[in-house]
């Protein structure tokens, strides 16, 4: 029996409906500042009442994948202290730039206002710590994101590697040492050119094994270390410095571990941080204080395990809206203060900035989740002795250059799944944050996932570590 033409037709709409569910729209364009033709970097830009967003790179430009289900939505692209530009993704024009205009509300008028709103920045910020239960996930939730994690000396790129990451969290309320995993999901680039013939991380990988923390570097000679120890050397370090559990479950993860007794931005943080009300901006037609961060009385150390990170002061800025006191972004230094760590950060990075971190949140259902973090920190790879009287395994002094790393992690969230069935179906599944173990790259996946992109002078330093590699395979 030949099949009627009406199941032919019937076939080809639902080939043409199955297209449609997974075709997606990319959009890409730059964004500027209207007054001075500047670049404007990380400035957001979403699908509205969605979580589908991305955020500009250091030239101000973006590419964003917007499912086909949001096309008539409305596209959202606003920075902290401009005004925002709304049009529907489908008819927005990737050939024409974006420019924001700057918008500031009055400081003097909002400082008019009745008695019983806080009117320093300490208040302020105790105000939004106060709100957090009201403001954070009240509920378990799971986030997909992009991670990027790139470590360069003075000189060039040595090691870049790109990740899909699943983050769950248990809410904001709970506050045990399983409220929160993270799966790496798919790793897309995997460059490495570090050299592994330093004997610093070798000895501090011993030391932690051994227990034996009189060992020194001078007493290794190195032509008796097999390449592979070295290697597992670096991936522990990689790991205690660098891994993706430390910036999430540790300190600088300010507001999420506020409720931990001896978290950053606890109950005593005035001790440590003074906050100061500098004005008042708009971000998407909301007013947002602006508050300055510097340091209080006391030092802060982050009391990481087998490092010395004690004796900074704090910098920067934190952002909170006006109406709900959501923490909308917070921008985070920690600079060298003691004098055993201002030596200690002069001799080892030649910088006295230890810790950078920036952290935006985006608004859904009424609740703050984060949508972008950016974590930069200098990780010292090759310490050596001076030339001349070398004894025997002991390391030539290293190139100033090529001394440490500037080491950057970003990571871009680009969904939230509140389904508790889904929530409950990943649980069930094994979970692994390892970012440094290679896998095997999945070109099918990474066709519409959205990533961050890079800026020009990135592209150039990453296409030459790419000719140089020969650890990526795809």
């Amino acid at each position: 029996m030949k099949p009627s033409p009406f199941k032919h037709v019937l076939g080809l709409l639902i080939f043409l409906s199955g297209l449609s569910i997974f075709s997606q729209t990319e959009i890409k364009n730059s964004v500027l500042d209207a007054e001075t033709f500047m670049p404007l970097e990380s400035a957001s830009v979403y699908v509205k009442n969605t979580t589908t967003g991305t955020i500009t790179n250091a030239d101000g430009k973006f590419v964003l994948v917007v499912p086909e289900k949001y096309v008539r939505d409305t596209l959202v692209i606003s920075s902290i202290g401009y005004k925002s530009y709304k049009v529907p993704v489908n008819e927005f024009d990737s050939s024409f730039d974006v420019y924001l205009e700057p918008d500031v509300a009055s400081l003097d008028e909002i400082l008019l206002v009745a008695d019983t709103r806080p009117k320093t920045g300490n208040d302020i910020v105790l105000r939004a710590l106060e709100r957090l239960s009201e403001n954070l996930p009240d509920s378990a939730y799971l986030e997909k994101g992009f991670v990027r994690h790139k470590e360069r000396n003075k000189k060039e790129f040595k090691w870049l590697v790109e990740g899909a990451i699943t983050l769950y969290d248990s809410s904001y309320q709970t506050n045990t040492t399983e409220f929160l995993k993270i799966n790496v999901d798919e790793v897309r680039k995997s460059y490495d050119l570090r050299d592994v013939d330093s004997l610093l991380t070798y000895t501090a990988y011993l030391k932690d094994k051994s227990n034996n923390k009189d060992l020194k570097a001078r007493n290794l000679k190195r032509d008796t270390i097999k390449t592979s120890s070295l290697v597992k050397a670096i991936k522990w370090n990689d790991t205690r410095i660098n891994g993706l559990e430390n910036l999430f479950h540790g300190k600088l993860n300010l507001v999420r571990n506020s409720n931990k007794p001896r978290a950053l931005f606890n109950e005593k943080m005035l001790d440590q941080h003074l906050f100061s009300l500098d004005t008042i901006l708009v971000d998407n037609d909301r007013k947002i204080y602006k508050i300055k961060i510097s340091k209080g009385k006391d030092y802060i150390n982050l009391e990481t395990k087998g490092i010395y990170n004690d004796g900074y002061h704090a910098n920067g800025w934190i952002y909170i809206y006006w109406d709900t006191y959501a923490i909308k972004k917070i921008e985070y230094e920690l600079v060298a203060a003691s004098s055993a760590q201002k030596s200690r950060s002069k001799t080892l990075f030649g910088t006295q900035v230890n810790h950078k971190l920036i952290i935006n949140y985006m608004e859904y259902q009424d609740k703050m989740y984060p949508s972008y973090i950016y974590y930069e920190t200098p990780k010292l790879v090759n310490v050596g002795t001076k030339t001349g009287n070398l004894a025997a395994g002991e390391e030539e002094e290293s190139n100033p250059e090529e001394r440490y790393y500037y080491t950057v992690q970003e990571i871009l969230f680009t969904e939230i799944i509140l389904d508790k069935e889904k929530i409950k179906e990943a649980l069930n599944s094994t979970w692994d944050p390892d970012i440094f173990s290679p896998r095997p790259y999945n070109k099918a996946f990474w066709k519409n996932y959205n990533t961050l992109l890079e800026s020009e002078e990135e592209e150039k330093l990453i296409q030459d570590l790419t000719k140089r590699s020969s650890l990526f395979k795809e």
